[in-house]
């Protein structure tokens, strides 16, 4: 019982040094922005146009590190593309981030394919996403040896 005591008295005297300041471990303004992948229709049947779209979420519309990045997609199908892009100097308070990244990928033939966003300053990485398609064979199609 005495280290109870002991315990909420140092919680009481913690209280008191903070006064009425909320305690957060970072402001969300402060916060790195995060990047989720969403898929639609996440399972189709071949041959089939998938939309995928990347969200970053959270954080500064101004953060530095995601400004004018190259977007890169491996589609799981041995294919990948890209977009660079010329953007003016960033400036903070002034310059916002692309927040939203879509596009339309042809899977022709049946399989389970892991699909990938990254987001890149010159070659590092500095945000990724994932999401899984799968897709069936379609009407008069066989199984292919990758659908798994």
């Amino acid at each position: 019982m005495p280290r109870l005591v002991l315990v909420c008295a140092s919680i009481v005297a913690l209280s008191a040094v903070i006064g009425d300041a909320p305690v957060r471990a970072q402001d969300s303004d402060d916060a790195r922005p995060s990047l989720a992948l969403r898929a639609t229709p996440a399972i189709s049947f071949s041959p089939t146009s998938v939309l995928l779209v990347g969200q970053l979420r959270g954080g500064p519309d101004d953060y530095e590190e995601f400004y004018c990045a190259t977007i890169e997609w491996e589609w799981g199908d041995g294919t990948k593309s890209s977009s660079t892009f010329d953007c003016e100097p960033y400036e903070a308070g002034e310059t916002t981030i692309q927040r939203r990244f879509s596009i339309r990928h042809l899977f022709r033939r049946s399989g389970r394919y892991d699909v990938m966003l990254r987001l890149k300053q010159d070659d590092d990485v500095v945000e990724f996403a994932t999401t899984t398609v799968q897709v069936h064979p379609g009407v008069g199609q066989r199984h292919d040896a990758a659908f798994r």
